[in-house]
């Protein structure tokens, strides 16, 4: 990845966290950008900050749930940027389970174990 490049949403390492101003999902789960972008007809605008979570922000009005719609007004009345998503840093942690390496080891260390434990001439 080239470091002088600012960093944008279409980069696939950020974990978009949805505000409640982004509402629902139609499926009732966690809504997408993607999705957020299709159903309100807005563009989201990516904001780098330096001290916390960079946002994903809109430009419209809040409507009386508190999500963020298209504004209808020509002069701009009652416009507000509103943050739909917070982008956290997405991270690929290590895998801490490993049964296949885990059985394998069971697997070898069972004849060991049957020999080990072996009595000759047992009554």
């Amino acid at each position: 990845m080239d470091r002088n490049r600012p960093l944008t949403k279409t980069d696939n390492f950020w974990l978009a966290i949805p505000l409640p101003a982004a509402g629902k999902s139609l499926r009732g789960g966690r809504i997408t950008p993607g999705e957020w972008e299709r159903r309100r007809g807005l563009r989201l605008r990516f904001v780098y900050r330096r001290t916390g979570p960079s946002l994903l922000v809109a430009e419209g009005r809040l409507n009386t749930k508190g999500q963020a719609v298209v504004s209808r007004s020509k002069t701009g009345r009652g416009k507000v940027t509103a943050p739909i998503f917070l982008l956290a840093p997405q991270v690929k942690l290590p895998k801490r389970l490993d049964l296949a390496r885990d059985a394998e080891r069971a697997h070898d260390a069972v004849p060991g174990l049957i020999v080990a434990n072996w009595v000759e001439g047992k009554i």
